[in-house]
């Protein structure tokens, strides 16, 4: 029923709109991806329009009404993200994953878990830019693709990791296919890319443990990685995402 809405959530994206508004994506734990807008909030007396930036961890009062867009009525900061801001890379790579989100869990279909999980990866890169001689600056691929990963399972499109994804086999596992879901068999293996061992063993680590263990790996292992998560989207999902990192600097 129309009326109004509290919950807390993820500033996926903010956008201008007419002369003072903004147009808001949002990511909420109970009601998934919700579009809302902040009517005069960039005007310099606008009591929480400084509240309503991209990557804000915000408890957010809303007026839903019969049209698409939520009003906004009020909102209090839990997290600004402040070290993030003020770092460049971290920046990029809040914005790639929470476009990752809002492009994988576009409805209001609930995902609390998506929701801790957004905020555990927006945490982690707040802290990783404390101060540039604590970043981890190796750490940032690994850590990206260990987020779509676990993406990936939340949206049950995780690959099949522990035997070949064709006919069951557990040995001999030396390639990836989107088609079939996950690992092959060299008998199974037309139609899959190469994936090296150490790649397999990302994969599973990256599932198996917490955002903030993401394991190391070589950068061709991590490549192979990251095409093992695209072409799993692009067969289950028809979707392409940004690369998970922008590498380059």
């Amino acid at each position: 029923m129309p009326g109004p809405v509290k919950t807390e959530a993820i500033v996926l994206r903010s956008m201008r709109y007419g002369e003072a508004d903004r147009i808001l994506h949002l990511y909420t734990p109970g009601r998934g991806r919700i579009g809302g807008i902040g009517k005069g909030v960039r005007r310099a007396r606008s009591r929480f329009g400084g509240r309503l930036e991209p990557f804000f961890r915000i408890n957010i009062e809303l007026h839903e009404g019969r049209g698409e867009l939520l009003t906004v009525t009020g909102a209090q900061t839990v997290d600004g993200h402040a070290r993030l801001r003020a770092d460049r890379r971290a920046l990029d790579a809040a914005a790639r994953a929470c476009d990752a989100v809002g492009r994988l869990f576009e409805t209001s279909e609930p995902h609390p878990a998506v929701f801790n999980l957004l905020c555990r990866q927006l945490a982690l890169l707040d802290e990783q830019a404390e101060g540039e001689g604590r970043r981890r600056p190796s750490a940032a691929w690994p850590g990206a693709l260990a987020f779509r990963l676990k993406l990936l399972l939340a949206a049950g499109l995780a690959p099949q990791l522990g035997a070949c994804a064709n006919c069951g086999e557990r040995e001999h596992l030396v390639g990836f296919s989107g088609a079939a879901g996950g690992v092959v068999c060299g008998a199974c293996e037309a139609g899959s890319f190469p994936l090296g061992a150490d790649a397999h063993e990302f994969m599973t680590q990256a599932l198996a443990r917490s955002l903030a263990e993401a394991p190391a790996a070589p950068d061709r292992a991590l490549a192979q990685v990251e095409r093992a998560i695209a072409v799993t989207l692009e067969h289950h999902a028809h979707m392409r995402l940004m690369p998970a990192t922008g590498r380059s600097g």
